[in-house]
């Protein structure tokens, strides 16, 4: 049976109408594979060494014990936002004898199937390995490293229950807000009550079978979990709720261009999709403290220019380059209307400007990093404000791919609505900010390099009629293949 349901995903994969853009996709995740699999391949054959030149008085296998907790928090978030969940269609097999458990057991193999759970391989196995030639005794080595893998795949299930169950998501979000406050406050050293346990599965190799048990039971739970809603209509008497209005007549002073604000605003308010990828934006504002707070960068101030973008365009960025795909699934009907498409373009500009505006507010905790670091925010801001959005609009009559707006998967991750020429198109919003300032910056001083950076963006909004009456040529050529190209589903 397993083989019937990988023979189907390969014939849909091949058959789809965007069988171009899966391949396309694919090959950047083969690429990102590589990457990534090629660092944990390095990082593990070289931590033993690494551990015991730094610290040579430390047995490196009880370094890593004590600190392994934070790979595994790591992981755990970066699998919250990144990993992709299996989906299948089961209203199809709904009417052939097919066992329910077979199709569970399927999808739960197929969470184990991902590159987040042979990431441990490519760490743990060198490490291990150099352990054996170290002569550390293979029965607590081996042991060991089998404990961590079982821990790996618990974690897949744990992430498996975090994205569906909404009281364990927040359950762990707070035991994750806890254990780091006591780390980062001093109160309690939690990591080493923590480091106590994992060089007990290392010297006692009989409680390797913990993990193992804890795997098999967050695996039960989550067929369990599955099961009880395998139904064709197993979520929609779940989902009935009532409806609220939200009362957005304030929005009316922005004139002709209010009916697609409002549209907008319910867009995002009602539909996952669109959603999640506001939340996502909020944590650009946290981008800055990647860059502002290392010396080196402080050295290398294009980069800070670069980080400016970041602090106010995360909705531009994110929201901003999937314009028009998130109107893909009326788009049709919006077109047949007697309005002028210059209205349309010109309420999506003021959605981005309000969002940089909005973000410009949140980000002045950074006045912490003295003045000329917040000029550089301010300066982005009129970058992304006067350039970046006209850049953005222009991308988006290159992007002809279909949003589905319900479409519940990581804001991250989910590649519903990509197109590679975004890839293109991004490169001119990130390094034409870096050149407007490095260049008066090298040849006069910081300041020039702030000035120019923000002068630019007052020109684009000057020329504000200029840009939009130039894109809105672009959008009318391209309607009809726009039109054409929506109307095709996965």
């Amino acid at each position: 049976m397993i083989q019937k349901f990988l023979s189907l995903e390969w014939k849909q994969f091949f058959r789809a109408s965007y069988f171009q853009k899966g391949i396309a996709i694919k090959i950047l995740l083969i690429f990102a594979v590589l990457y990534f699999g090629g660092a944990a391949l390095v990082l593990g054959s070289s931590l033993y060494f690494i551990l015991k030149k730094t610290i040579p008085e430390s047995d490196p296998i009880v370094l890593v014990n004590n600190f392994i907790i934070f790979w595994f928090l790591f992981d755990l978030v970066l699998r919250f936002f990144m990993q992709q969940l299996p989906v299948m269609n089961i209203k199809p097999l709904m009417t052939i004898p097919v066992k329910k458990k077979s199709i569970i057991h399927y999808l739960l193999g197929k969470t184990l199937v991902s590159f987040f759970n042979f990431l441990p391989w490519f760490l743990f196995l060198p490490f291990s390995l150099v352990l054996l030639i170290k002569n550390y005794p293979p029965s607590q080595v081996i042991p060991w490293f089998f404990a961590m893998l079982f821990l790996t795949y618990s974690i897949n299930f744990i992430n498996f229950l975090v994205n569906k169950i909404n009281a364990v998501f927040y359950g762990l979000l707070s035991v994750l807000v806890v254990f780091a406050a006591l780390q980062f406050f001093n109160i309690y050293p939690i990591s080493k009550p923590i480091g106590v346990a994992f060089n007990a599965l290392y010297n006692h190799p009989i409680l390797a079978i913990i993990p193992a048990l804890l795997m098999v039971v967050l695996y039960y739970l989550n067929f369990k979990y599955i099961k009880s809603d395998f139904y064709v209509d197993g979520k929609v008497s779940k989902n009935i709720k009532e409806v609220k209005t939200t009362d957005l007549s304030w929005m009316n002073r922005f004139g002709s261009v209010a009916p697609f604000l409002k549209n907008d605003v319910k867009l995002i308010w009602r539909n996952a999709r669109p959603r999640q990828v506001m939340m996502m934006s909020f944590l650009f504002l946290f981008y800055g403290l990647i860059f502002y707070t290392q010396p080196t960068y402080q050295k290398m101030p294009a980069f800070l220019a670069f980080a400016s973008i970041f602090v106010t365009g995360g909705f531009l960025l994110t929201f901003g380059q999937l314009v028009p795909s998130w109107d893909s699934e009326y788009y049709k009907l919006l077109m047949s209307q007697n309005i002028p498409y210059k209205k349309y373009l010109e309420s999506k500009w003021y959605l981005m400007i309000f969002a940089v505006a909005l973000s410009f507010i949140l980000s002045t905790p950074y006045l912490y990093f003295g003045w000329k670091i917040f000029g550089m925010i301010a300066a982005g801001a009129l970058f992304n404000i006067g350039l970046n959005s006209f850049i953005t609009l222009f991308g988006g009559a290159l992007n002809r791919v279909p949003i589905e707006l319900n479409v519940k998967a990581k804001a991250f991750s989910n590649t519903n609505g990509f197109n590679p020429t975004q890839m293109l198109i991004a490169l001119p919003k990130l390094v034409l900010p870096m050149l407007l300032f490095y260049i008066p910056y090298k040849f006069i001083n910081f300041e020039a390099g702030l000035l120019v950076l923000g002068f630019s963006g007052v020109l684009g909004i000057v020329f504000r009629n200029f840009f939009l009456n130039k894109i809105e040529s672009i959008y009318q050529k391209g309607k009809y293949k726009t039109i054409a190209a929506y109307n095709e589903k996965k």
